[in-house]
């Protein structure tokens, strides 16, 4: 028996042997081959045909037709600087008399070719608004044609559709030519707040980067940067009113944000339809205060004696002090609504050791929790009116008072149960929990499947999933600075952009990323690095053409 069945096992130790090898062979090129014209974040309704244009970037004339600011103006020449340079194909390497040559080789691109695409008109219906907000419009249609049409009533819904509109061109196969299909869009987000956390007080980032992730944000129509400017471990902001904040908290002389930083990081991301919300985290992560401040701070105690400084000290006035003026100060260099307080991580136990500390406690029946509770409390009274504040999960939790404008951000673990209680409140949920940049391991294709009202669907009223408003990915700054912040950011970031823009059907499971998406990626990643976003390969093997 063993010497009939000894030949078939030597066949088929050899059959699998050679399957084993086939399993390694790697085929030549990209390992998900980009798309060609394809727009990130996905829009809402979308309608491209196989008829296409070419563009002579010099040639292309952008109109404006109905009302103008001085925003539109400056996006419009912005866009068209982009469309000029696309690819590296600019005025100095492409002289228009060859542009206008090769136009008249209509035939060899064959009947799907309409000519050149000659104009897109601008119809902006309503006046231009001064900044962003949270309930701004960014509703668009665009019509591609040989002359193309882009109306919104809000400015920042032009900005949204300028961004679309020039990334749908893409090169030819044989890299010759710029081209775009004719296509109809109608879009819009599905979540007003879509965001970026960036910390700058665990290491200092450069105003060049700041206003690099700006670019960013708006390449991929998120509306907010959430600036976690201080830290314990820095306090780069220079106040006036406090100089010697930064003087002496900052890692540098050097590493500050001015007055004058601040203004261009507002005005720039305006300009781009981008929201600047601060953060001044307290009571905790306030360490650097105190080289300034020692008093402001509490002092810890083990074994009855001072081991370090902790929190803001809750019943020193020195501490109140500071922070309303800081408060006053930061809310006339950022004009947003929103104010982000901070709140989070607090070490209550700290507070609970300090003998003064403890003993203002136990006179007015209060556990750290409470004194917690009523320190936000007094901190959100320092907000001026009509400022509103954004605050981390743990205010909510500890039962400060606060307005259903409120944006609670949530951050923690068991973020759905956290979700649920908060909406059943009738307040505002920002969601975070399974968007932290720094955690390496993650890469964009998880943050891609993971939508919030997703989560608490059928968990929740359908009507209360409106009052999420939307989420933030998190760029904490232990290990990131200057050399590595934009690639660990992006293109990560934009899995969360598509996700809070385009939206899912979250009454379902959804679908695993499919090669269509991740080589729309593979696109979006090579138009960031166009633009001078230095974005990571996004999906293994692959390459980008980018022109100096």
């Amino acid at each position: 028996m063993a010497e009939i069945l000894l030949p078939f096992l030597c066949i088929l130790s050899i059959i699998w042997s050679y399957c084993c090898v086939l399993s390694y062979i790697v085929e030549p090129g990209p390992r998900f081959p980009p798309t060609k014209g394809k727009v990130w974040p996905e829009p809402q309704i979308e309608v491209k045909t196989q008829n296409f244009f070419t563009l002579c970037p010099v040639t292309l004339n952008i109109e404006v037709k109905e009302k103008n600011c001085d925003i539109l103006e400056r996006a419009v020449d912005r866009y068209k600087n982009i469309l000029n340079d696309f690819h590296g194909i600019s005025r100095k390497n492409r002289e228009v008399t060859k542009w206008r040559s090769r136009q008249n080789h209509k035939t060899s691109r064959g009947v799907t070719y309409r000519g050149i695409i000659h104009e897109l008109q601008v119809f902006l219906s309503e006046p231009c608004e001064e900044y962003p907000h949270f309930d701004m419009k960014e509703f668009y249609t665009l019509s591609v044609d040989t002359i193309s049409v882009l109306k919104s009533e809000s400015v920042w819904g032009i900005l949204r559709g300028l961004e679309t509109f020039s990334q749908l061109f893409y090169l030819s196969n044989d890299y010759n030519e710029i081209r775009i299909n004719a296509t109809s869009i109608h879009d819009y987000p599905q979540y007003q707040h879509r965001g970026l956390l960036l910390d700058t007080g665990r290491h200092y980032v450069s105003l060049n980067k700041i206003l690099t992730t700006i670019d960013a944000l708006s390449m991929n129509k998120m509306n907010v940067f959430h600036w976690h400017i201080v830290d314990d471990e820095s306090f780069p902001y220079q106040s006036d009113k406090f100089p010697t904040l930064s003087a002496m908290g900052a890692f540098h002389p050097s590493m500050v944000y001015t007055k004058d930083d601040i203004k261009k990081v507002v005005e720039y991301a305006r300009d781009r339809g981008v929201r600047v919300i601060p953060e001044i985290d307290v009571p905790a992560h306030t360490r650097s205060w105190g080289v300034a401040y020692p008093h402001a701070l509490t002092k810890c105690y083990k074994n009855n004696r001072i081991s370090g400084l902790g929190p803001l000290n809750p019943i020193n006035n020195v501490a109140y002090k500071v922070l309303r003026q800081l408060y006053e100060e930061a809310q006339e260099w950022f004009p947003d609504k929103y104010f982000h307080v901070g709140g989070d991580e607090v070490d209550l136990s700290c507070w609970s050791s300090n003998p003064e500390v403890y003993q203002y406690m136990k006179d007015h029946n209060l556990n750290t929790n409470k004194l917690h509770a009523l320190f936000m409390k007094n901190v959100i009274a320092f907000l001026k009116n009509g400022t509103v504040p954004a605050v981390w999960q743990e205010v909510y939790d500890e039962g400060v008072g606060l307005s259903k404008e409120t944006l609670i951000q949530v951050w923690k673990y068991h973020w759905i149960e956290e979700m649920i209680k908060i909406l059943n409140d009738g307040h505002l949920v920002v969601f975070s929990s399974s968007w932290y940049l720094d955690y390496l391991k993650f890469d964009w294709d998880s943050f891609y499947l993971d939508d919030p009202r997703r989560m608490v669907y059928g968990k929740v009223d359908n009507h209360l999933l409106g009052n999420i408003a939307g989420g933030e990915a998190c760029m904490w700054g232990e290990k990131v600075d200057d050399v590595n912040v934009i690639s660990r950011t992006w293109p990560r970031t934009s899995a969360v952009a598509e996700r809070l823009w385009s939206g899912i059907d979250y009454t379902k499971e959804p679908p695993p990323v499919s090669r269509e998406v991740r080589g729309r990626m593979e696109e979006h990643t090579c138009r960031m690095r166009q633009r001078g976003i230095g974005a990571q390969p996004p999906s293994g093997p692959g390459f980008c053409l980018v022109f100096s």
